[in-house]
């Protein structure tokens, strides 16, 4: 990692010591192994609020569609990551769509590392939105390279029971809160599942550019055999962060996705990148978590 892109932040002691607890300690000793869905490492979920029911993302030739009932709106920032995390390791761990969220509020938000809090802003009224947008929510995934065309529809979530009451968090309650995921996603978690260290999540969970960020590069450095460049204006597309497209809104972007690649450097030591004006500079690294198929789950 060059000299351009060493952290340089107010918190950069806490990252420091939660980066060498997690190079000493590798995820699965530290009992931190977590799954994300493919689909939504390649293109990523909105940041910040979206107008209207419908966000596109492109990567290439990939193109993910979220849409959503005009009256619930689509799920963006922080929380939604969490939870696809969560339920992505969960199907992975159970092999099962039923997925169990408990009977206390409280005790399932310290699952996702949330705090709860009341109010108009706070995490506990945040989290019923948010998982009633992402619940609510589906995804089409097409591929075309101008010779090929492909497409795949998918439910995140094909039923849900959540019975916690947001002014008693602690509170249980007589039945678990369930859901099941949709049969599409549910294949996709369980058949290529993208390894993440959960504990990293927990230390940028204040970012969500930097969840994508990491989520992909421990991704695409499970495979990548040679130096690759890309585009800043193609990396905008590709991670849907709110800028305009012209030269000014692209120097914005790369700004944003520089100073929170630096927070995942910290705990992402092995990682080999550069960029330039006009380039991200990707370097065969060693993946944050070593491919599914040499994993034990």
């Amino acid at each position: 990692m060059p000299n351009t892109l060493e952290i340089s932040t107010k918190n950069k002691e806490r990252f420091i010591n939660e980066a060498i607890a997690i190079d000493t300690i590798d995820a699965i000793e530290a009992g931190a192994l977590g799954f994300t869905a493919r689909a939504l490492v390649q293109a990523t979920m909105p940041h910040t609020r979206v107008a209207g029911n419908e966000f596109t993302r492109k990567n290439g030739d990939y193109t993910l569609t979220m849409l959503a009932p005009s009256d619930v709106g689509l799920p963006y920032g922080i929380i939604p990551r969490l939870l696809m995390a969560w339920l992505s390791t969960e199907a992975v761990k159970t092999k099962s769509r039923e997925i169990v969220l408990g009977n206390s509020l409280s005790e399932f938000m310290k699952e996702l590392n949330l705090i709860p809090t009341g109010g108009r802003w706070g995490n506990i009224t945040s989290l019923r939105t948010q998982m009633a947008r992402l619940f609510s929510a589906s995804i089409s995934c097409t591929y075309d390279n101008g010779k090929h065309w492909a497409i795949k529809n998918v439910q995140l979530v094909s039923g849900a029971d959540l019975w916690w009451s947001p002014k008693q968090p602690n509170q249980a309650t007589l039945w678990d809160s369930t859901l099941t995921l949709g049969q599409e996603l549910y294949n996709e978690i369980t058949n290529a599942p993208v390894p993440i260290d959960l504990r990293v999540l927990k230390t940028i969970k204040r970012s969500s550019l930097a969840i994508d960020i990491y989520c992909w590069l421990t991704y695409r450095m499970s495979y990548l055999k040679r130096i690759q460049r890309i585009r800043w204006p193609t990396l905008q597309a590709q991670f849907g962060c709110d800028y305009s497209k012209d030269s000014q809104g692209v120097r914005d972007f790369k700004k944003a996705f520089i100073r929170e690649l630096k927070k995942v450097y910290t705990v992402y030591s092995n990682l080999l990148v550069d960029c330039d004006a006009k380039f991200l500079i990707l370097h065969p690294s060693k993946t944050h978590i070593q491919p599914i198929k040499n994993q034990e789950r």
